[in-house]
């Protein structure tokens, strides 16, 4: 049976293309900067917020949870996300490695 292409590459790399993956659309930057300047849960204000459709909100939504990068919890009805903060301090850590690990080396090419 042969590889698959994620298996040749560390669980770290691998995490860290699924956050940056859902971080590649605008309307997910947008939700993510909406929940992080709340600082709380949010339970649908997002629609009047982005003015996006509910079914494209809740599309996006779910991409970002199944990244890690948000959690939400049912409240009646409703469910109301936030940021997820392990996964928030992770891909921080993991950014912050990956571009400092580069150092100008002068002229390359």
């Amino acid at each position: 049976m042969g590889l698959t292409k994620t298996e040749i590459f560390t669980p770290e790399q691998n995490q860290l293309a699924i956050m940056l993956k859902a971080l590649a659309h605008p309307a997910r930057i947008a939700i993510l900067q909406q929940l992080i300047k709340t600082n709380a849960c949010v339970c649908g204000s997002l629609v009047d917020e982005l003015g996006l459709a509910q079914a494209t909100i809740s599309q996006h939504l779910k991409e970002l949870k199944n990244a890690g990068l948000i959690q939400g919890t049912i409240e009646g009805v409703s469910v109301c996300y936030c940021i997820e903060p392990n996964a928030w301090k992770l891909l921080s850590k993991e950014l912050s490695e990956f571009f400092g690990a580069y150092t100008e080396a002068g002229k390359c090419c």
